[in-house]
């Protein structure tokens, strides 16, 4: 084999061992920005989900996991507030991924909230009901409705909120 040859096998296995490095490690928290793509491994225990998900909102700091049943077994950090019997997450009204896989297949799926995973289903809120879900996530993030996440974004009373519900 010439050196030209063996440096193009060279490359290609490095950059399949980097790739999937890559998908084996991901997500992660970016500092700024768009964070990385999602990774496919959710981790965690799989427990029976509690009655009682407020309690964690103090116990577990940081955002969740979540991954969506079928393909691609994506998995993505959300923010959330645990309630009694469920959990709110919410996100931009940008027709974004997560929401729109939601929409169009169904709430089915798994949180990751510390260490503990748990099989639930996905509910889109609407009404007067998304505005007091939305309180809560707001004030569980130390903002107002009517103010942005970040720079350039909605404000939040304009996000999209999801009840997830043990199955």
């Amino acid at each position: 084999m010439n050196k030209g040859a063996m440096f193009g096998v060279s490359l290609g296995l490095v950059l399949i061992v980097g790739l999937f490095a890559w998908v084996l490690t991901a997500p992660y928290l970016s500092n700024q920005g768009l964070g990385r793509t999602p990774g496919l491994i959710i981790g965690g225990t799989l427990t029976e989900a509690p009655d009682d998900f407020a309690p964690l909102n103090e116990s577990v700091q940081g955002p969740l996991y979540m991954k969506q049943a079928g393909f691609p077994p994506l998995v993505v950090y959300l923010s959330w507030v645990g309630t009694e019997g469920g959990v709110i997450t919410a996100t931009r009204p940008d027709n974004g991924y997560w929401a729109r896989r939601i929409r169009e297949r169904g709430g089915d799926g798994w949180l990751r909230i510390g260490e503990a995973t748990y099989s639930m289903e996905a509910t889109e809120i609407h009404g007067d009901e998304r505005m007091a879900m939305m309180e809560q996530w707001a004030s569980k993030s130390g903002r107002s409705l009517d103010e942005p996440l970040y720079a350039g974004s909605e404000p939040l009373r304009e996000w999209e909120v999801f009840f997830w519900e043990p199955k």
